[in-house]
């Protein structure tokens, strides 16, 4: 069970940056399982995602495949969130997501 960091959902409700609202698409390339993925981009950037779509495949405990996941965040968060992603050697492809809202 994912329990929320209340030092991150404070540190989110001080700072008022904008945020965006993105898709960002992940290879996995078995250097990382998939759960600690989600897990990190959750705990350690405070990030809140939704799983748009998964393709995952597990050979000897290791992911392979693509995740697409729906993010709202600022950008010195999503900066944070690439540089860990280039560390981890996890190509990344980021899309605006723009909702048309009709009244």
């Amino acid at each position: 069970m994912i329990t929320p960091n209340p030092n991150l959902q404070f540190l989110q409700t001080k700072v008022n940056l904008p945020k965006k609202e993105l898709i960002l698409e992940i290879e996995l390339n078995g250097k990382m399982k998939f759960e600690h993925l989600m897990n990190t981009i959750y705990n350690k950037f405070g990030i809140c995602h939704r799983v748009l779509s998964a393709n995952v495949e597990y050979v000897n405990g290791n992911s392979f495949g693509s995740v697409q996941l729906y993010i709202n965040v600022n950008s010195d968060d999503f900066q944070k969130l690439e540089y860990y992603l280039e560390n981890n050697k996890l190509l990344s492809t980021t899309v605006e997501y723009l909702c048309r809202k009709y009244s």
